[in-house]
């Protein structure tokens, strides 16, 4: 793999903390703005529907700008937005923080993602997808976790403020690393780019998306109270927990991304289905701490298998000048399952039969991911190939 693509891996590690962090502190946000565990979880989903909105229309605003410059700019944006974050008085203007960070995310996973399979070979793009995402991967095993210890040691503000330095870092390595365009982008118009969003085969593949990042994110929002208020473990464990987590998003990227080279269909099918059972029975698992730690583990990697695969089957499924909003797309697929995820887990915590009860309402969402892929690879079997982008 070229250098390049581990460039494209340190910024994909800057976004994923700050993703992520807040999770692992719901209960300290809550507490020093004086918001509830459900509303601060909002700010998942709050962040979630930024990247939701930012990715198409940032996409589609930089579509003739190099694709570093592209990169680049959206990481002074995510330096900025996590800097308001550290900043931010109150629950409101943390939200507004929150979506300016988000307006970063959808388009460096939607633009890296064309770039990093216009770097290899074409046998080795859903890899190439995999390498990149792993940034997010190592994101949770080591700066989530320690962002969360520093969150609980000197408040969690300061983890923000330690994101906001990964963002300069990660903007130098993108700055010395990452080559200039090979040739400008190809010239897109938005009219066909958005034809391409409503071919049948798309539209499947990002609601696909949707619905098995919502299983994920249902009880991964309300990671940190399920373990200490379900299964008993101290605030102190929840960190090391995560390193648990971590190490499973690893394995399960990796293996997901070598397992769509081979074959796509058959691995977008596998992900979803061991995403499902992984879900239904973390449900009984999380009465007993020793199956807990376990099946955390099991619930990373089971997640982040879907990635490289669902990614590339949407690109597949675009092939053509607007593959990077296609991916942009996708990218906001991802985090609008996020978000539905956490405002459904937080109804069944608020008005459902409680937080016990998350994991299994969050397995429904990638059976009915699985159903779907189902029957729209019964209709359009043939994946087309994509073409290298730089």
């Amino acid at each position: 793999m070229p250098i390049a693509l581990y460039a494209l891996t340190v910024g994909a590690f800057g976004i994923g903390v700050t993703e992520f962090i807040i999770m692992g502190l719901l209960i300290d946000v809550g507490n020093d703005l004086g918001v509830s565990i459900a509303t601060a979880g909002l700010l998942i989903s709050g962040y979630a529907l930024g990247v939701v909105f930012g990715a198409p229309v940032l996409t589609a605003l930089t579509a003739r700008w190099p694709r570093k410059a592209v990169l680049i700019a959206l990481m002074l944006i995510f330096i900025a937005g996590n800097a308001a974050c550290a900043l931010a008085p109150t629950y409101e203007t943390l939200m507004a923080a929150r979506l300016l960070t988000a307006l970063a995310h959808g388009t460096f996973f939607g633009v890296g993602s064309v770039v990093a399979t216009g770097l290899v070979a074409p046998e080795r793009q859903a890899s190439a997808i995999a390498v990149m995402f792993t940034g997010l991967t190592v994101a949770n095993i080591i700066g989530v976790p320690f962002g969360t210890w520093l969150g609980q040691e000197y408040g969690w503000r300061m983890s923000f403020w330690a994101v906001t330095v990964v963002g300069v870092v990660a903007l130098a390595v993108l700055a010395a690393f990452l080559p200039r365009d090979s040739r400008p982008p190809e010239a897109s118009d938005w009219r066909s780019d958005l034809a391409t969003m409503r071919r049948p085969s798309v539209v499947a593949g990002l609601l696909t998306t949707v619905l098995g990042y919502a299983g994920v994110f249902t009880i991964f929002t309300y990671i940190a109270p399920a373990l200490t208020q379900i299964t008993g473990f101290s605030e102190a464990a929840v960190s090391p927990i995560l390193l648990v987590f971590g190490a499973g998003l690893i394995a399960g990227n990796l293996f997901g991304g070598k397992l769509a080279d081979r074959n796509l269909d058959r691995s977008v099918l596998a992900t979803l289905a061991a995403l499902t059972a992984v879900l239904g029975l973390m449900t009984f698992a999380l009465h007993d701490q020793v199956a807990t730690v376990i099946f955390v583990g099991l619930l990373g990697a089971a997640g982040f298998a879907t990635v490289a695969p669902l990614q590339m089957r949407v690109l597949q499924k675009a092939n053509g000048a607007g593959q990077s909003l296609a991916s942009s797309f996708n990218i906001a697929a991802f985090n609008l399952g996020n978000a539905i995820g956490a405002w459904t887990g937080g109804l069944v915590i608020d008005h459902g039969p409680g937080l016990a009860y998350v994991p299994l309402a969050a397995a429904a969402f990638p059976l009915a991911a699985l159903i779907l892929s189902l029957v729209a690879m019964k209709f359009d079997p043939a994946p087309r190939p994509v073409p290298q982008a730089v």
